[in-house]
C-alpha cells in the first residue's frame, strides 16, 4: 500500500517530530511505500491567496495552485496526519494544506447541492496527534479536531475506509515514560494498520 504521511510541526526536536519519525518507520517496516510530506521542511505555503480562492470552484484551473501536493494526495491509498493539536484544532499549516489542496474536483464534487466524495483512493486514514490538555477537557467540548477529521473529512474517502485515531492527551504534564509508551503504541498500531 502507498501511504502519504503529512506532517506539520515547525520544531525538529519536538515530541511530535519523534512521532512523525516513528510513524514513517513503522509503515515502511510493515512493507508499505511511504511518501513523507513535511509541510514545514518543504516550505509549503498555507495561505489561500486571492487568485486561488477566486479559482476555487473552477475545476479547470484550481489544481494549478497546488498541483504537486494534489498529485501526491491522489497517488496514495493510505493517509496519515501527524500534528500537534493547538487550541483544540489543527495547526494553521495543516489547515492551510487542506484549504489549498482538498479542492472541488480533487477531494469532492458538488452535485445538486450534495457533496460527492472523490478521494475514494484512500482506504486507510490515521491521525497521530498530541494535546496539551487532558482527555476529559477535549471530550467536554466534543474534541473539535477529532470531530472534523473523523466525522467530516473521512466522508471524502472510500466508503469502507479503515480509520485509526492515536492521541496523547495531557502532554503538558507527560513524563518521559508516558511519551515512550505512546511512541511504542504508535509504532505497534501503524505496523498493523
Amino acid at each position: 500500500m502507498r501511504f502519504l504521511v503529512v506532517y506539520a510541526h515547525p520544531v525538529k526536536e519536538s515530541f511530535v517530530s519523534a512521532l512523525h519519525d516513528c510513524a514513517v518507520a513503522a509503515l515502511r517496516s510493515a512493507g508499505h511505500e511511504v511518501d513523507d510530506c513535511d509541510l514545514y521542511a518543504e516550505g509549503f505555503q498555507p495561505v489561500l491567496l486571492r487568485a486561488a480562492r477566486i479559482d476555487y470552484h473552477n475545476t479547470d484551473v484550481n489544481r494549478g495552485h497546488a498541483s504537486k501536493e494534489i498529485e501526491r494526495l491522489l497517488a496514495c491509498n493510505g493517509l496519515v496526519l501527524v500534528y500537534p493539536t493547538w487550541w483544540y484544532g489543527l495547526p494553521a499549516m495543516l489547515k492551510g494544506y487542506i484549504d489549498r489542496v482538498w479542492l472541488p474536483g480533487v477531494a469532492f464534487e458538488l452535485a445538486g447541492g450534495r457533496t460527492k466524495p472523490l478521494l475514494t483512493n484512500i482506504e486507510r486514514f490515521a491521525v497521530v496527534t498530541t494535546y496539551g490538555s487532558p482527555w476529559w477537557l477535549n471530550k467536554l467540548i466534543d474534541d473539535p479536531s477529532r470531530s472534523m477529521l473523523m466525522r467530516g473529512i473521512r466522508l471524502l474517502f472510500a466508503s469502507k475506509v479503515r480509520t485509526l485515531w492515536l492521541a496523547q492527551y495531557g502532554m503538558d504534564a507527560a513524563d518521559a515514560a508516558t511519551r515512550e509508551k505512546f511512541l511504542r503504541k504508535v509504532e505497534r498500531k501503524l505496523r498493523a494498520f
